[in-house]
């Protein structure tokens, strides 16, 4: 479970319901500590001269309780990853609560932000400057899987439990498409004179209005399309 989900957990919870168990508590204690390392090395240098030992020694653990954790470089790479792509889950969340029956602006305004992290994110700023780096390159192309997966999940949440109030198979496919599309982006940001952002809101904010066009004359909704 990533810090993320636990949040998705607690936002539910009475204040009096059942607590997050020690161990699970202290794991993602341990993860934000070695994960906010990570990001304070980058800001510092470029990732390829970044070492396990070097947020071993930063995040004030041992090697072998990071390797324990992550497993490898390439596994403290992808933890990190998860992060950004829970970044863009919460952005949708917040906008989307923020703009209830206005799904383009909501789109427009959460992917402006996320995009905006990510263009500032020293991770991702060392994956477009300089040399090729193949490793962070498929964190977000061959191997996202995990990313995407992860980050569909929650957001498909997100328009189940909100005004969106899709259905499981549309909150699917919203988020899924998304995700996707968003996490496109970052290692090929749009030219000059494009708005991401607002292009995004025209091509997935007719989904939404269709959802909830249906919903006023009853199901069944966007999805029938796709049969």
């Amino acid at each position: 479970m990533t810090g993320a989900d636990a949040r998705d957990n607690l936002a539910g919870m009475p204040r009096n319901g059942p607590r997050v168990p020690y161990q699970e508590a202290a794991r993602e204690l341990l993860r934000t500590s070695v994960l906010d390392a990570m990001r304070e090395l980058l800001t510092e240098r470029d990732w390829s001269k970044i070492t396990l030992g070097d947020v071993a020694a930063r995040a004030g653990v041992s090697r072998q309780t990071l390797y324990n954790e992550f497993g490898s470089r390439a596994g403290l790479a992808q933890g990190y990853a998860l992060r950004l792509a829970d970044d863009l889950v919460d952005h949708v969340r917040s906008a989307i609560a923020g703009n209830e029956g206005d799904v383009r602006s909501a789109f427009r305004e959460a992917l402006s932000g996320f995009f905006l992290d990510a263009a500032a994110d020293p991770l991702i700023q060392s994956l477009i400057v300089g040399e090729v780096k193949l490793d962070l390159l498929r964190l977000i192309t061959l191997d996202a899987a995990p990313l995407v997966e992860h980050a569909t999940e929650r957001l498909a949440t997100v328009f189940q439990h909100s005004w969106v109030d899709a259905t499981e198979a549309e909150s699917v496919v919203l988020a899924g498409a998304l995700v996707r599309i968003a996490l496109s982006y970052i290692p090929t940001p749009p030219g000059p004179g494009r708005n991401a952002p607002a292009d995004l809101a025209e091509l997935l904010g007719p989904y939404v209005e269709a959802i909830l066009a249906a919903r006023e004359v009853g199901r069944p909704a966007a999805s029938d399309s796709l049969d």
